[in-house]
């Protein structure tokens, strides 16, 4: 089936350069609250420090001047195969009935994807070799303490073990002690106050009310740490997810991280995000090494597998990110590559040879509007039946 001109649901544009650095290599350190950013940057280790000389000068390769018009001012022929669908459903359907048709496990937050690295059923991408860069990948990672993601209540959960529970639980009760000191003595002083000093009881009357809402939140603060801790059951649960990602952490392939470190957070973070299936990565390597046998620079490559979690993080600041039960990234078998600053030839050679893998039965791809081509790979190089492709053009419908 000819596709025509994209005009439906299209991912994120292309996140820039510092986004990728904040994302490595950067950091800070935070307090135990969820949601409290802090921008201190950290010591790039010796094994980071490496890597970079290299990383740069493939960034300069990818975004150095062509002397020519560069990405959408550049004129190309869209093949038919990196076009939508008459039917701007069966894109995703496709996509969709991919995972039916396998039945694999699909992270909804950081804690699966840890399961699913230390199964091995996941590989990681470097950020740079030979032949493509990381571009971008994990640009919205934060330092913040890790959460899982409550699909029914669509609601992030903070992910914390047994001693950070119990700081929170103390933190809470002496904020509301304290509280409840300062409410009392500004009340007292209020009443030692005559009805002719309006402006002082004002101003009182004003602080008690800060204080007031202070601990209300407070209160509501334990009373959400209650929803999920407060139970055995529920927390055994939970304690369960976090040994996961304390396993992945002590020992990610020779790394160590803290999870108490704000900075080593989220450096593990974007590590995370650089993985693929290996049937994606062997389609991702076969396009960068023409790519760059042709070309003689690195493909850039801007986006690799996202928890579901990490996806409505992502469409809150990006409309394009689409939130669907299952998006395609969260099944590591998509990625995407960043065509900003190709030429038109650059970028032909690079459609006509996505265009060629799909003929062929083992992608499904499309040109975005927003600087990127999308590739999903087939897991045993395959398209899924029509039958089940048909099956799953409601499921590409479905929004959160």
């Amino acid at each position: 089936m000819k596709k025509k001109e994209a005009r439906g649901a299209i991912l994120a544009a292309a996140l820039v350069m510092a986004a990728v650095f904040a994302g490595l290599f950067l950091g800070g350190r935070a307090r135990l609250r969820v949601g409290q950013k802090s921008l201190v940057p950290s010591p790039v280790t010796s094994a980071e420090a490496a890597e970079i000389p290299s990383w740069t000068r493939a960034v300069q390769r990818v975004t150095e001047d062509r002397g020519e018009p560069v990405g959408k001012q550049a004129k190309v022929t869209v093949p038919d195969e990196l076009r939508h669908y008459k039917d701007t459903r069966r894109f995703l359907a496709i996509q969709v009935a991919e995972w039916r048709k396998h039945h694999f496990d699909t992270p909804q937050d950081y804690a699966d994807l840890a399961g699913l690295i230390s199964r091995g059923e996941m590989v990681e991408v470097k950020p740079v070799s030979s032949s493509y860069i990381l571009y971008g990948v994990g640009g919205r990672a934060t330092g913040e303490p890790f959460t899982v993601y409550d699909t029914a209540a669509r609601k992030s959960i903070p992910l914390l073990d047994r001693a950070e529970v119990s700081a929170e639980y103390e933190r809470i009760a002496q904020s509301q002690s304290t509280l409840k000191d300062e409410i009392s003595g500004l009340r007292a002083e209020l009443s030692s106050l005559s009805k002719k000093e309006r402006a002082r009881r004002a101003e009182l009357q004003k602080k008690v009310a800060a204080k007031e809402k202070s601990l209300k939140d407070a209160l509501a603060e334990k009373e959400s740490l209650d929803s999920f801790y407060g139970s055995s059951q529920g927390e055994e649960r939970l304690f369960e997810r976090r040994e996961k990602l304390e396993a992945l952490a002590k020992d990610f392939e020779g790394r160590e991280y803290n999870l108490s470190n704000a900075a080593s957070r989220k450096q593990m973070k974007v590590r995370m995000l650089s993985h693929l299936r290996p049937e994606a990565l062997k389609v991702l390597e076969e396009v960068a090494d023409s790519y760059s046998r042709k070309f003689n620079r690195p493909l850039p490559i801007s986006s690799l597998v996202r928890p579901h979690e990490y996806q409505m993080e992502l469409s809150k600041v990006n409309p394009n990110a689409i939130r669907m039960q299952t998006p395609p990234h969260s099944t590591g078998l998509a990625f995407d590559i960043f065509n900003k600053y190709m030429t038109a030839e650059e970028q032909q050679y690079v459609m006509d040879e996505l265009a060629r893998l799909e003929d062929a039965g083992r992608i499904e791809v499309l040109r975005e509007n927003r600087d990127h081509f999308h590739v999903f790979a087939f897991i045993d190089g395959t398209r899924p039946d029509e039958a089940l492709i048909k099956q799953s053009l409601g499921k590409a419908g479905e929004a959160e």
